[in-house]
């Protein structure tokens, strides 16, 4: 919900910058409300930190997952440790014994395996779709930065000129 709120702030900046009139003589360059856009910025700056939390809530939720496959890993592998235990010492059925233990073990990592790979698979994905997101908030954030500044060191310039011109005449 809140990368939707982020991007909406960044589609209203976008929506400022392209619908605002173009500044005399120049294609490139417009004017834009200055209290509106630091507004904006303000609001996206606020929501950024919970992109950020909910990249690290995404690596604990990761952690949890972990943890409870090792308790069930630790769980599978104990309850075969008693399958083994108790089952009759003769030689045949001991055999077995040992053989459904040594599957069971194995099944039991080879389960540990897919689930660290399936949690950091998922994990390394949403991290770097925040990441980006982020990156592209911050981008969008830099580009309007620079066209204000240049906006606005255009608008302080004009009434220079304008000064000067009157002094020439």
């Amino acid at each position: 919900m809140e990368e939707k709120d982020v991007q909406r702030l960044l589609d209203m900046l976008y929506g400022m910058v392209d619908e605002a009139k173009s500044a005399a003589f120049s294609s490139e360059k417009c004017v834009i409300n200055r209290d509106e856009v630091l507004d904006l910025l303000d609001e996206i700056r606020g929501k950024l930190p919970l992109e950020l939390q909910k990249a690290q809530e995404l690596l604990r939720a990761r952690d949890e997952f972990v943890a409870n496959a090792k308790k069930e890993v630790e769980r599978m592998l104990h309850q075969a440790d008693l399958d083994a235990k108790t089952i009759v010492s003769e030689s045949e059925t001991l055999q077995q014994a040992r053989q459904k233990a040594s599957e069971i073990i194995r099944r039991a990592e080879d389960r540990t395996k897919e689930l660290y790979h399936v949690a950091n698979t998922y994990t390394e994905d949403a991290l770097r779709r925040t990441e980006e997101a982020i990156q592209a908030a911050l981008d969008e954030v830099k580009e309007s930065r620079i066209r204000f500044r240049a906006v606005s060191a255009e608008k302080m310039q004009a009434p220079q000129e304008e000064t000067v011109n009157q002094e020439v005449e």
